[in-house]
């Protein structure tokens, strides 16, 4: 079941950046993305009810990781997309790793020296991803994606390490936090949206980010945190980017070369590595 979880999170959420980039392009970013975590913690919720009791420090722990994954991580990604490439966000997003490990040893672990080769590995992969090519974005939207990167990897260390529940009661509070928080923020800077503007293929991905980016990914990525070494759920962001760069050539008719085939075979090497090593380590 965990490794199932963890399979739904590499597949399923390197699509949703695509997904990303045709939901804004006639939608407001942060008021679609916080109505998409509403509507699917919302959903969530109603279908779990019972399950969903909780004491104050595991509810506490679910305001602070919604507010560090769905709204500074995602929240931060759908700003950077207006002007990065979804594969590029994706690339980007792949420094989580990096993070989990340096947050690892502040915090006093020890990782096996094959995870940092693992890690090491992945951020030349994802280099060469990277210095292919960076046409299209802006000076700030790649920094904007590593900064939404930090989030996520902080919140994704601290969940395994703060009192927590059901995971999936969890990942709805989690969910309508983050919904709700980038509402504010999006009424705050002054979007609106007008339905009578937005196109059907915003309205399907913005519905393909609802079912399958939250209810089922982010639900699952809540879940192996549970039940898998952080390193090792962290590896998505090594998968996600190979996934979001072949949707891309595929959907958005983004570039696809050698260059990125090498990257792209590196970041897979990298996975394996890591992965390796914490089944060790845990064995």
């Amino acid at each position: 079941m965990r490794w199932a979880a963890l399979g739904v999170v590499y597949v399923v959420w390197g699509s949703t950046y695509v997904g990303i980039k045709f939901s804004i392009e006639t939608m407001p970013p942060m008021l679609s993305a916080g109505a998409r975590f509403m509507t699917a913690g919302l959903v969530l919720a109603l279908v779990l009810r019972g399950r969903m009791r909780m004491t104050w420090p595991q509810f506490r722990t679910a305001l602070l990781v919604g507010l560090l994954l769905p709204a500074w991580g995602n929240g931060l990604v759908v700003v950077a997309q207006q002007s990065v490439p979804s594969g590029l966000a994706a690339l980007l997003v792949a420094s989580v790793p990096l993070y989990v490990v340096l947050l690892r040893r502040i915090g006093g672990e020890r990782p096996p020296y094959v995870t940092y080769l693992g890690v090491v590995l992945g951020l030349v992969g994802l280099a060469v991803l990277v210095l292919h090519d960076v046409s299209g974005s802006t000076w700030w939207g790649p920094l904007v994606v590593l900064l939404a990167a930090f989030g996520w990897a902080l919140g994704t260390y601290l969940n395994g390490r703060l009192p927590s529940a059901d995971p999936f009661a969890m990942s709805a509070v989690e969910m309508l936090t983050g919904g709700l928080a980038l509402t504010m923020i999006g009424v705050f800077a002054g979007e609106r949206v007008t339905l009578s503007e937005v196109s059907p293929a915003s309205w399907w991905a913005w519905g393909y980010l609802v079912v399958f980016g939250s209810l089922l990914a982010f639900s699952s990525y809540v879940y192996v945190l549970g039940k898998l070494p952080v390193s090792t759920v962290s590896t998505y962001a090594y998968v996600n980017p190979v996934i979001a760069v072949l949707l891309g050539v595929w959907l958005a008719d983004e570039r696809f070369g050698l260059f990125q085939l090498a990257g792209g075979l590196l970041v897979v090497l990298a996975v394996l590595l890591v992965v390796r090593a914490e089944r060790k380590c845990r064995t």
